[in-house]
């Protein structure tokens, strides 16, 4: 498992988890790559590049060659894209970067929507769901991809709040303040959905219907073991997403173990 953190956040990851994927680089103009605050002694574990707000990539190769040189300068084992977008110079980009870190033994991680078009790269697959079964969910994801082996997941933590009937399959995101408020006010009765993998509960406002869908310690744990089973190579979580629940996600290594 891989926990994606900001120079800010690396201390207090580091204590309970050993693979970082560091989001400290971003793109800049004439293809250059950006790096925030990263401290001199950081080394192993991923680079992770965003594209928010980044202009066009016009140099591919320029920009692939320097996330290899902070690879081989920081020994990070390869590189994760954490793109919004498929564009065209987005897309050929992580094909220059694919073929580079394959040649240096790296592994590169993208998007699920890059994964057909990026030979060599390890497509991340989304864990929150609000409909459908999440065990043939991946299931079906291995097999259109050749094998789990070559699919890594991508930990989302869901609270989502929706208006029955949710027609749409969208609802309203829950922060987790907001989430925290909800259920001292509703002191609901809680359930598990196998199918989801997720906790939920029902409630009633203004005449409507609520279902909150939501993941806590269990359920994500849950759904790593589903997909480690399955045999995918890697998970991502967000350090943000889970960090009041790093002593029950990573227990060995708050106990030093």
């Amino acid at each position: 498992m891989y926990l994606a953190v900001t120079p800010g956040q690396l201390q207090e990851a580091a204590r309970h988890c050993r693979n970082l994927a560091h989001v400290a680089y971003r793109i800049g103009e004439g293809s250059t790559l950006l790096r925030q605050s990263v401290l001199m002694q950081t080394r192993g574990g991923l680079l992770a590049v965003t594209d928010q707000d980044a202009p066009l990539i016009e140099e591919p190769e320029k920009l692939s060659a320097a996330v290899l040189r902070e690879c081989g300068r920081r020994s990070f084992t390869g590189a994760l894209l954490d793109f919004q977008d498929r564009t065209p110079d987005r897309l050929s980009f992580a094909k220059k970067l694919a073929s580079a870190l394959t040649q240096t033994r790296r592994t590169l991680y993208v998007p699920e929507t890059y994964g057909p078009l990026v030979p060599g790269a390890i497509p991340l697959i989304c864990t929150a769901l609000s409909g459908g079964d999440f065990a043939q969910r991946l299931r079906e994801a291995a097999l259109a991809a050749g094998g789990a082996g070559r699919l890594a997941l991508d930990v989302q933590r869901l609270r989502m709040d929706f208006t029955l009937p949710a027609r749409t399959g969208e609802g309203v995101p829950l922060s987790r303040s907001n989430f925290q408020a909800l259920m001292e006010r509703e002191s609901p009765s809680v359930f598990f959905s196998q199918e989801l993998c997720a906790r939920y509960f029902t409630y009633t406002r203004e005449g409507q219907t609520h279902f909150v869908l939501f993941d806590d310690a269990g359920t994500l744990r849950k759904k790593l073991q589903t997909g480690a089973a399955l045999g995918f190579t890697a998970a991502f979580l967000m350090f943000p997403e889970v960090q009041d629940l790093l002593g029950e996600l990573f227990p060995i290594q708050r106990n030093g173990r």
